[in-house]
């Protein structure tokens, strides 16, 4: 059985997560071209909305194995970043995360991933991992904060756009939560 959550909150819910579409490519675009927002990710800044667009469409298609949501207010269909989830093996999946460049530092990401992680905990699954850059100290706070820890670093783990790097792998288990909302 879980245990009790000491990090959950009484605020408000401020988001909600849809399924992501290739018509919110233009509401990020302007986050997924900019290269301080794409540094740690595998690949280059997008260079076109067109790009943004048929990559967001690939996504959708059922060979994909990222089950990938948008972010938006619940007042407003506007995607404000988006959260993913892959199931690596049966019980475990890998989570991913995006926030919009002028939505950060509100604690949007914080929550979308709580709201992401209390899903896929409801689901069955006993883990969940996410892959992080050494030097991406945002998102690192934002596990750390979130109740993942540290369980290890795969060194020259990818080849991107801005050389070899390594990877802090974060997990979270079921019966451990300590996921804020």
């Amino acid at each position: 059985m879980a245990e009790s959550n000491p990090n959950s909150s009484s605020k408000p819910q401020r988001l909600c997560l849809r399924p992501r579409r290739e018509s919110d490519a233009e509401a990020l675009f302007p986050t997924m071209s900019h290269s301080d927002s794409m540094r740690y990710w595998s690949r280059a800044p997008f260079t076109s909305v067109a790009d943004l667009r048929k990559d967001f469409a690939s996504t959708e298609s059922p060979t994909c194995t990222w089950k990938i949501w948008a972010i938006t207010k619940l007042d407003s269909d506007t995607a404000i970043g988006f959260v993913a989830a892959s199931s690596k093996r049966r019980g475990v999946s890998e989570i991913g995360y995006l926030i919009a460049r002028e939505e950060l530092g509100k604690g949007y990401g914080r929550e979308a991933v709580g709201l992401l992680i209390s899903q896929l905990f409801g689901q069955g699954q006993r883990r969940v991992f996410a892959d992080v850059d050494p030097d991406n100290r945002g998102s690192i706070k934002l596990l750390e904060t979130s109740g993942f820890k540290l369980e290890g670093r795969l060194r020259a783990e990818w080849e991107t756009h801005i050389g070899i790097r390594d990877s802090l792998i974060y997990g979270l288990l079921a019966d451990k939560p300590t996921v804020a909302q």
